[in-house]
């Protein structure tokens, strides 16, 4: 386990959700996991801290307010400076998973947190 933490200490993970509660829970396990977590509160902020932090993933909330997650996403393809970052978008809603692969993400969590599959696309993806 110590290996793999020193493995990913320098890996950035940008995550936004306007749920405090979620936000809190997300940056405590992936801090716990050894990742490096950038967490944004607020959708209008994402794309500024992406392009000036450059993460090696974000993790967004499909449904939040002023901006929602695939809105970002869309968004972040549309720049070169996050366009190859990868995305990986959550919601509890039914219809996340289709909103997902329909925008492109890179991968889809439903809430509530399997932690263990939240744990692994993560490892998977911020390579």
């Amino acid at each position: 386990m110590q290996k793999e933490r020193r493995r990913v200490m320098n890996k950035k993970i940008l995550v936004c959700d306007d749920d405090e509660g979620i936000l809190e829970m997300m940056e405590l396990f992936l801090e716990d996991a050894g990742y490096e977590v950038i967490a944004v509160r607020e959708s209008v902020n994402v794309l500024s801290e992406a392009a000036s932090r450059k993460p090696n993933l974000i993790i967004l909330d499909i449904w939040m307010p002023v901006i929602s997650g695939d809105r970002i996403l869309r968004s972040l393809r549309a720049q070169e400076p996050t366009a190859s970052i990868p995305v990986i978008l959550f919601s509890a809603s039914r219809e996340g998973q289709g909103i997902a692969e329909r925008e492109g993400a890179n991968g889809f969590v439903s809430k509530p947190f399997n932690l263990d599959e939240l744990l692994q696309q993560i490892s998977e993806k911020a390579s």
